[in-house]
């Protein structure tokens, strides 16, 4: 690459970036730490237990999102298992009804908690019995099984809420 400053082709390096970074400073173009924050600012923004919501009710009436709204802050989790950074922490029990859908043909339709809160209702009992009955024993991380019990958590509160209404 280079030695003491002095390129591959004998030219001295300082003198090549420096130009190089005159010509994009020209051209308009963005730094790299200026995209990267401009990213996180964008990330901040984003409310992942609503997107997790859209995931699986958008046809859900709004009484149904704000339920689920109050039990994700409650329980600093949601039924979808997406953390805070956007991340998925495991596959859900409400995951599992999505991909139990498109396995079945279904691949436009995924809403789970439906149109009601009877419906609602039913998907997260569904969701909390298949949580607390799998079909198979499960070896599981110590990570993994702290993220089932949040999930279980949310389920509850979510469920609670929705007999309120």
């Amino acid at each position: 690459m280079s030695i003491n400053g002095i390129g591959t082709a004998g030219y001295p390096l300082a003198g090549y970036t420096a130009r190089k970074a005159e010509r994009s400073m020209e051209s308009g173009t963005v730094g790299f730490m200026e995209t990267m924050e401009e990213k996180a600012a964008q990330d901040k923004v984003i409310d992942y237990d609503e997107k997790a919501f859209d995931m699986v009710g958008p046809n859900a009436p709004q009484e149904v999102k704000d339920a689920w709204m109050d039990a994700a802050k409650e329980v600093n989790a949601n039924g979808m298992g997406i953390r805070g950074n956007g991340m998925m922490s495991h596959i859900s029990q409400m995951m599992v009804q999505r991909l139990n859908k498109q396995l079945k043909g279904e691949t436009e339709n995924f809403d789970i908690l439906g149109s009601t809160v009877e419906s609602a209702i039913q998907a997260t009992e569904k969701a909390l019995y298949d949580l607390d009955h799998p079909l198979a024993p499960a070896y599981r991380s110590i990570e993994a099984e702290q993220a089932r019990i949040k999930e279980r958590e949310f389920y509850t509160a979510f469920l609670e809420r929705l007999k309120q209404l």
